[in-house]
């Protein structure tokens, strides 16, 4: 067994060995690219165009030199649904929350169902990711996804991202890359701070809603040897809701670097805590009835939380053939949170409020080293990679009424663990024939120590209808480990009249929640012996296949589009239930669909994107759990209660999108006027697995109008939901009980059967789409050196029309 100590030491080792590649003697010089990818760019001069990814070929011009980015060059592009984004193209749509810059990416749609201090919902290629179990998110190289998280399984909270300091995104779909491991089935999004900004600034945000921002940033030039800069940011808002969101949010970046990406260091600390109250998503006929109005809630105390703070250090070396790097980690977080989804299902007298806390420090390194040599005239590129992580982590399920617990479902004390393995090596067979042939092998630990003690356990009902205690925890803990090889296959093709071809294939994986793996007896049930109810442990990785075939082309000058076709296989579908304290093991899945993405720069003051991504995503095999229970459904009493509608077996996964579309205009220079406008477009998709219950489809745009002055002064105009769509920003589809109901008495009376009462009324859960608003930006320099700043020249935005 992998001991926790035994990993700990390991990953010690580790550390020691990237801290002895240090002090040895210089590697030869190589220009690396981004982080994400370490091989290197073709050195092209002159920036043609700031969307086009790198001269892998002779077909692409070069992307935006380093010092526009304040970062590298990107890689060489393997897919083609690879992307890579500047800091300035991200900010130059205007978006609500901080997560949603990243629906830069094409396909990829951000949304919420709770207060914005809650990690956001994502949507991609057939995925309802719930807040990142299949997207990995990485910001300055640290994972952004949680394992073993109180709320979900690969939790991913953005709500810290400053979007003015990104100097990067790159954006890969699919596992198809040797160094991506686990939840990048989906895909993986890296996001890098800029390693040096050169002139200070702050700006000040209000709006709508008592929307309120403010941002300062300040760089410290010939610092300790390097340079410097910091970061504050706070935020507050209370949006539409009758309960006002009360968010208050204070956030903080302080980097210090030397040299380059390629071939320097950098130390960055980041500080983040946020407190909300939540407007969670609330039953359609509660509104329809008059209950509560659109922007109403049943439960007024639901909200959390959080906290996050981090320590991280790069150092990279390249000299000649040979580039190493190697990146450390260390992150506290923490995470309270209050919700209420089913009402009064589960407990018709104090409703079904529970909390979740989580409670960790990561730890962890990325290290990699490249190397370029020659194997009879080809030119080959091999990479070899280690990355290490321990999650030390305290996390827990309670019953709660109005933020009081009162009942311990789960606590326990998780120690994960794991160690990966990587390397692939490319090879240009000809001018128009490259390949890439790598894998990796991941290493996986979980001890799980309960810490439930028996007067805090649930009480349940017995047979005879006696109280008993639900202590499970003793018999929950316990130990889990798992390994995997993925391997991972690219060939490249071309270029042909400024056209490449590719295709894509790769094993990937998610972990699963470690209570799960480890769990034996069910957390919320007796059995009908009044024994406690036996479970089956789930495995702790899950395996994933996929495969892309595609084409990128600027055949057209200014135009850069690409197609991409993929599919993708899942061994299981499973997610923890937080309100059951249980994981459930779902039943294989297949996705396969079609992307088109296009960006256009027809003049140098004019760009346009649009996207469109459609997915086909059901399950793979009967769903027999599922038959069983409806079979419960249909007996002569239960019938004429109707809970059988939305609950019959079938294929469809819950929430996942069939349609996504995405436009976006810019219009401007870098000083005078400018504007954008962005349209993004969520088709219908089934709620329930037999698609009885569906979303509606959502079409929001949002725009912006604003004036750049050449000293650095800025004013901005954003609008929101500009034509006041009705829809949903997210829907669900499942069962709750509300005291208005009639089956509420019925079932309090002991009319109504069980299996309809354990289901309750079956509905359309929805969180409405935010009213339009306005929000406006007023920017300026900010320079410590000189005690007086001129202001801005007010009538200069005037002339222009004038001439």
């Amino acid at each position: 067994m992998f001991s926790r100590r035994r990993f700990g030491l390991l990953l010690s080792v580790t550390v020691v060995l990237s801290n002895a590649a240090s002090a040895q003697q210089a590697l030869p010089t190589i220009s690396i690219g981004a982080r994400p990818s370490a091989r290197p760019a073709a050195r092209v001069t002159t920036p043609a165009h700031p969307r086009q990814p790198p001269p892998s070929s002779p077909l692409i011009a070069t992307a935006p030199a380093a010092s526009e980015l304040a970062g590298p060059t990107p890689p060489p592009i393997t897919a083609s649904s690879e992307k890579f984004f500047t800091g300035k193209e991200v900010n130059s749509i205007p978006f609500a929350r901080p997560g949603e810059a990243l629906e830069i990416v094409p396909g990829l749609v951000v949304t919420q169902h709770s207060g914005d201090g809650k990690a956001n919902q994502y949507f991609l290629r057939g995925f309802n990711l719930d807040h990142g179990s299949d997207l990995a998110l990485y910001l300055d190289g640290m994972p952004l996804n949680m394992r073993t998280h109180g709320h979900a399984q690969g939790y991913a909270d953005s709500n810290f991202l400053i979007p003015e300091l990104l100097g990067y995104v790159l954006a890969r779909k699919g596992p198809y890359d040797a160094q991506d491991g686990d939840f990048a089935s989906a895909g993986s999004v890296y996001l890098q701070y800029k390693d040096k900004i050169e002139k200070g600034f702050y700006q000040i945000t209000g709006g709508n809603f008592g929307y309120g921002r403010a941002l300062a940033v300040a760089p410290y030039k010939d610092f300790a040897g390097g340079s410097a800069y910091g970061a504050v940011e706070s935020q507050y808002y209370n949006g539409p809701w009758e309960r006002g969101d009360n968010l208050r949010k204070i956030n903080s970046v302080f980097r210090w670097s030397r040299g380059a990406q390629e071939d320097g260091a950098s130390v960055t600390f980041m500080g983040y805590a946020n407190k909300w109250y939540a407007t969670n998503q609330i039953p359609q006929r509660a509104v329809v009835g008059g209950l509560i109005p659109l922007w109403g809630t049943l439960n007024p105390t639901d909200g959390g939380d959080t906290t996050r703070f981090s320590f991280s250090a790069r150092w990279s070396q390249t000299e000649g053939n040979h580039a190493s790097r190697v990146e450390a980690y260390l992150v506290r977080s923490t995470l309270d949170i209050y919700n209420d989804f089913t009402y009064f299902l589960a407990n018709p007298n104090l409703g079904d409020q529970f909390r979740q806390f989580d409670r960790r420090w990561i730890a962890g390194v990325d290290a990699q080293h490249k190397i370029k040599w020659d194997s009879f005239g080809l030119p080959i590129e091999t990479r070899i990679g280690l990355q290490g992580r321990y999650d030390d982590i305290r996390l827990g399920l309670q019953n709660s009424f109005r933020r009081t617990p009162y009942e311990t479902v789960r606590n326990d004390a998780v120690g994960e663990g794991s160690i990966s393995f990587w390397t692939d090596t490319s090879v240009r067979w000809t001018p128009w024939l490259k390949t890439i042939a790598g894998g990796r092998f991941d290493y996986y630990n979980a001890n799980v120590t309960s810490l439930q003690s028996l007067w805090g356990a649930p009480v349940v009902a017995a047979s005879t209808g006696a109280p008993a205690f639900l202590w499970t925890g003793p018999w929950n803990s316990g130990s889990k480990d798992a390994a995997l090889f993925s391997p991972k296959a690219s060939i490249i093709l071309g270029p042909w009249a400024k056209t490449e071809l590719f295709a894509n294939y790769g094993e990937g994986f998610h972990s699963t929640d470690a209570r799960g793996a480890a769990q034996r007896f069910d957390t919320s049930a007796l059995s009908d012996q009044d024994t406690f109810l036996r479970v089956a442990p789930i495995p702790l990785l899950v395996k994933s296949r996929g495969a892309e075939i595609g084409a990128r082309t600027k055949f057209i000058e200014g135009l850069d589009s690409s197609i991409s076709f993929f599919w993708l296989n899942l061994d299981s579908e499973n997610q923890f239930e937080g309100d059951s304290g249980t994981t459930t093991y779902g039943r294989p899945s297949r996705r396969y669909g079609v992307e088109i993405a296009n960006h256009y720069r027809p003049l140098s003051w004019i760009n346009f994107d649009g996207d469109v991504a459609l997915a086909h995503a059901r399950y793979r095999g009967f769903d027999t759990a599922q038959a069983l229970a409806y079979a419960d459904l249909l007996t002569p009493e239960a019938v004429p209660y109707g809970t059988f509608l939305g609950n019959a077996p079938g294929n469809f996964l819950q929430n996942a999108v069939a349609v996504t579309a995405m436009g976006g205009l810019e219009l401007g220079e870098a000083t005078g006027w400018f504007g954008a406008i962005k349209y993004r477009y969520i088709g219908s998709r089934p709620l329930t697995e037999d698609g009885f219950l569906k979303s509606p489809a959502t079409g929001t745009v949002n725009a912006r109008l604003g004036y750049r002055w050449s000293d650095g002064w800025r004013l901005q105009l954003d609008a929101f939901n500009i034509f006041n769509s009705r829809s949903d920003q997210i829907t669900y589809g499942y069962g709750s009980l509300l005291p208005s109901d009639p089956l509420y008495g019925q079932c309090r009376a002991g009319v109504a059967p069980g299996a309809v009462c354990a289901i309750g009324v079956m509905d359309r859960h929805f969180k409405p789409v935010e009213p339009p608003a306005v929000r406006v930006t007023f920017s300026g320099p900010l320079n410590f050196d000189t005690s007086v700043t001129k202001l801005p020249d007010v009538a200069e935005p005037f002339r222009a029309f004038s001439n």
